[in-house]
């Protein structure tokens, strides 16, 4: 797998996180590949083809594009073949009203939105290996997007205050930082993303020891606990299998057996 991250303008950089690119080569049957909760929305385009699994256990195609929202487990994808993917990654708060969508606590799911049209701009693009072209064509939509919402402050100061914390911040810090009292943030919030601020750091607080135990398998669960403000290490394994399906021990070994070529903070892709 190949993963490139785009950074956003300025003025898109209060709603958007990044715009990035992967790649997974052919292979000669279907392959699986799970993607890890985290604590951002992604709007998904691809290349190739994208399966989920049904309930009657048959492979359903996907859309293209389509949303993933936050997720409280594990999402498993298939491929037959060549796939690439452009994402945008957007902070949760921000994600449908970007869209004009109403929220909701939706995890992988089609949506019915004029941006599906840059579909049949992107195909050309990827097929020429032009990503760059394809990346502006993006950035220039959520651009003229952008400029017909206005941000709620509240809701950025917010968002700026618990991604600096890591997803550690007591809700009524995070109002504080907001200039907000407790009640109308997290109306707003909720209104806004379909969760609740504890939700969402309790998503980005797991993103942090999922990244750590990717990049280092061998680090200490204890010290990782108190440098996230768990209340012990068994509190961490406990929210961590919560999202994962897997206690840190498993993820660990799983992160040894061989890690994708990926950003230094992107590990939502592992191997199924």
């Amino acid at each position: 797998m190949q993963h490139q991250e785009f950074e956003p303008p300025e003025a898109l950089r209060d709603t958007i996180k990044c715009f990035w690119h992967n790649t997974r080569k052919q292979v000669a049957s279907t392959s699986a590949f799970e993607v890890q909760p985290d604590g951002y929305a992604e709007i998904i385009f691809y290349f190739g083809e994208l399966y989920t699994l049904a309930h009657n256990g048959d492979l359903q195609p996907l859309p293209s594009p389509f949303m993933m929202g936050l997720l409280n487990h594990p999402a498993v994808f298939y491929t037959k073949t060549h796939l690439e993917i452009i994402g945008i990654r957007c902070f949760p708060w921000t994600v449908f009203d970007l869209l004009g969508l109403p929220s909701g606590k939706n995890g992988v799911h089609a949506f019915e939105h004029p941006i599906a049209r840059l579909q049949t701009e992107l195909n050309p693009c990827i097929a020429a290996g032009d990503v760059p072209g394809a990346i502006a064509r993006v950035t220039q939509y959520f651009l003229d997007a952008h400029a017909g919402i206005a941000v709620n402050s509240m809701l950025f100061k917010a968002g700026v205050a618990m991604r600096q914390a890591n997803g550690t911040m007591p809700v009524s810090q995070v109002a504080a930082a907001a200039h907000a009292t407790v009640r109308t943030l997290e109306r707003k919030f909720k209104q806004s993303s379909g969760y609740t601020v504890k939700d969402v750091s309790a998503l980005m607080r797991f993103e942090q020891a999922r990244n750590q135990l990717w990049r280092n398998p061998g680090v200490n669960l204890a010290g990782l606990a108190q440098e996230l403000g768990y209340t012990d290490q068994s509190h961490l394994s406990r929210e961590f299998k919560r999202y994962s399906g897997a206690t840190p021990a498993a993820f660990a070994r799983k992160a040894k057996k061989g890690k994708q070529a990926v950003s230094s903070d992107f590990v939502a892709f592992v191997q199924a």
